[in-house]
C-alpha cells in the first residue's frame, strides 16, 4: 500500500469517439514522508524528540481550557539541568547532548496519561500536570523529577551525576494563560537557583514583585555610571602591632536618583548576573587609585587601598591591563594597590586567575584572598597561588570568643598564614574581646565596626587626621 497521485485522461478519435483512457500516477510516499517529518520538526525538539515550545503552548492552552470548564488545577513544572555547561566543557558537547537525551527518556518514563513533557531550551524541560488533586501530588511529581535527574548516568565512558532545579506555577492561581504560567514558573526557578539549586519552589506574588523590582533596578543600574551615581567608601584597616591605620578597603556605594541608597547586597549580585560588574569594577579600580593618589598629593601618609574584583573580571582576562592603565593615569605607585579575590573566583577560573595574579604581582600590586574559609579546597589555593594577604571571613570572627569551632578555625588560619609568610587580616571585628583574641593569636591586621564603619572619602581623611596619621 502506498499513497499515489492519479491523473486520468480520455483518449478520443474522430471515428470511434472515446477510444480509451490513460492513467498516470505518481508514488507520493517520499513526499508524504517528507511532509510528515517537516510537520514533526515544526512541533518537536530535534534532539530529544519531545514537544517544543510551540506544541507545548498549544497543548497547555487546551489543558487550560479543559481545566477552566472542569474547575480543575493545572501545574506547570519548569525543570533546569544544573550546570549542564560543566559537562559540555569537561567531556564535550556530544556528552551534553547524550545527557539531555537520557534525561528526556527518564522523564518520559514517569509521565502519566494526559500530561505533557516538553523541551523549551538548551537545559530546560517543562512538565504539565493536567490532573492534580492537591499539592501533595505536585510535590511528589517535583521530587520524582529531581530524583530521576540525579541518578548517575554513563556518558562516553564517564559516570556523570547532575542535579536539577524546578519552579512551579499553578493555574488559575498563578496565571490563566500559557505564557503567564511558564513565565511565573521561570521566576520560581530563578529563586531556587539563587538559593542553592537541587530543589523545587512554588511561585508566589512576592516573587513576581521582586522580579519586577530587579528588572527596574537593572535598568537604572545600566545608567548609574553615566549619571555619576556611584561613589567609594573606605573602611580603615588597623595594624595590631601599633594600632595604627595601615590601609583601607574601597567599597562601592550606589545612590540612585529615583530610589535613594541601594544596598550593595542587592545591586552587586544584579551587576554580576547582568555582566555590568566588569564595567563597574573597572570604574572602582580607577577611582580608588585616583583618590588614593589625591590623598598622597595632599600630604597624607601613603596607605595601600584594597579593591575587590569578581569572577567576571577575571574571566574577561583584562584585569592586569586595567590595573596598569589605572596606575598610569593616576600616577600612583603599584605598591599602594591591593586586589582582593574570593575563593569562589579561584575555584571557577583557576588557570586564568593564576596567570593574572602573577602579572599583577609582577607590576608590584599586592593580591589578597578574601573571605577565607567559606569556599572549597582552601589549602590548595594557598599552595598554588602567590598571595600577599589572607582575610579571615567575618563569619568566623563574629563567634570567635564563644564558639570553639570558629576560634579553632581562626587560630589555625593565622598560624598557617604566618608559616607561609602571608599577612593575615581579620574582617568584621566589632568588640574588644574579639580584638584581644585575634591579637593574642598573632593576627597582623583587623578591620570592622569596632574601629570604624566604611566612610566617605572626606570622612576618611578626618579619621586619618584624628588618628594621628602623619605625612611623609
Amino acid at each position: 500500500m502506498f499513497p499515489e497521485w492519479l491523473t486520468v485522461s480520455t483518449v478520443s478519435s474522430p471515428e470511434h469517439g472515446t477510444a480509451g483512457y490513460v492513467g498516470v500516477f505518481t508514488d507520493l510516499s517520499d513526499i508524504t514522508e517528507a511532509n510528515e517529518q517537516l510537520q514533526f520538526m515544526v512541533n518537536h525538539d530535534p534532539l530529544t524528540r519531545l514537544p517544543n515550545r510551540s506544541l507545548l503552548n498549544d497543548r497547555l492552552g487546551q489543558a487550560i481550557e479543559a481545566a477552566h470548564q472542569g474547575q480543575r488545577v493545572i501545574a506547570v513544572l519548569l525543570l533546569n539541568i544544573d550546570r549542564l555547561q560543566r559537562v559540555n566543557d569537561s567531556i564535550g558537547h556530544d556528552a551534553g547532548d547524550l545527557l539531555l537525551r537520557e534525561m528526556a527518556q527518564r522523564l518520559l518514563l514517569r509521565l502519566q496519561p494526559g500530561d505533557t513533557l516538553a523541551r523549551i531550551g538548551s537545559d530546560e524541560f517543562v512538565l504539565v500536570l493536567s490532573h492534580v488533586d492537591d499539592n501533595d501530588d505536585i510535590n511528589a511529581a517535583a521530587q520524582q523529577m529531581l530524583d530521576t535527574v540525579a541518578a548517575p548516568c554513563q556518558l562516553l565512558g564517564h559516570e556523570v551525576v547532575v542535579t536539577a532545579s524546578v519552579g512551579i506555577a499553578l493555574f488559575p492561581l498563578d496565571g490563566v494563560t500559557a505564557s503567564d504560567l511558564i513565565k511565573n514558573a521561570d521566576t520560581a526557578l530563578s529563586h531556587v537557583k539563587n538559593s542553592g539549586r537541587n530543589s523545587f519552589r512554588y511561585f508566589t506574588s512576592e516573587m513576581n514583585t521582586r522580579a519586577l523590582h530587579w528588572m527596574a533596578l537593572e535598568h537604572r543600574l545600566r545608567n548609574a555610571l553615566g549619571r555619576a551615581e556611584f561613589s567609594l567608601f573606605y573602611q580603615p584597616q588597623v595594624r595590631l602591632a601599633d594600632m595604627q591605620v595601615c590601609g583601607a578597603e574601597a567599597l562601592i556605594r550606589w545612590r540612585s536618583a529615583e530610589l535613594g541608597m541601594i544596598s550593595p547586597a542587592e545591586f552587586i549580585p544584579l551587576a554580576e548576573d547582568s555582566g555590568l560588574i566588569v564595567e563597574i569594577g573597572e570604574w572602582v579600580i580607577r577611582s580608588a587609585c585616583a583618590q588614593n593618589k589625591a590623598w598622597q598629593d595632599a600630604g597624607l601618609r601613603a596607605l595601600p587601598v584594597a579593591v575587590n574584583v569578581s569572577a567576571h573580571q577575571i574571566t574577561a582576562g583584562t584585569l592586569p591591563a586595567i590595573v596598569k592603565s589605572a596606575l598610569l593615569h593616576s600616577g600612583m605607585e603599584a605598591r599602594y594597590l591591593s586586589i582582593e579575590l574570593t575563593e569562589s573566583v579561584l575555584m571557577q577560573e583557576a588557570e586564568l586567575a593564576m596567570a593574572q595574579i602573577a602579572e599583577l604581582r609582577g607590576l608590584g600590586v599586592a593580591v589578597a584572598l578574601d573571605d577565607f574559609g567559606t569556599g572549597y579546597s582552601s589549602l590548595s589555593y594557598l599552595s598554588r597561588f602567590a598571595l600577599d594577604k589572607l582575610k579571615i571571613d567575618q563569619s568566623f570572627v563574629r563567634n570567635i570568643t564563644d564558639d570553639a569551632k570558629s576560634a579553632a578555625i581562626a587560630k589555625a588560619t593565622i598560624a598557617l598564614a604566618l608559616g607561609l609568610g602571608i599577612t593575615v587580616v581579620a574582617e568584621g571585628v566589632e568588640t574588644g574581646e574579639q580584638l584581644d583574641y585575634l591579637d593574642a593569636a598573632g593576627c597582623d591586621e583587623v578591620q570592622g565596626y569596632f574601629f570604624s564603619r566604611p566612610l566617605a572619602a572626606e570622612e576618611f581623611v578626618v579619621l586619618l587626621v584624628a588618628d594621628g596619621v602623619p605625612a611623609d
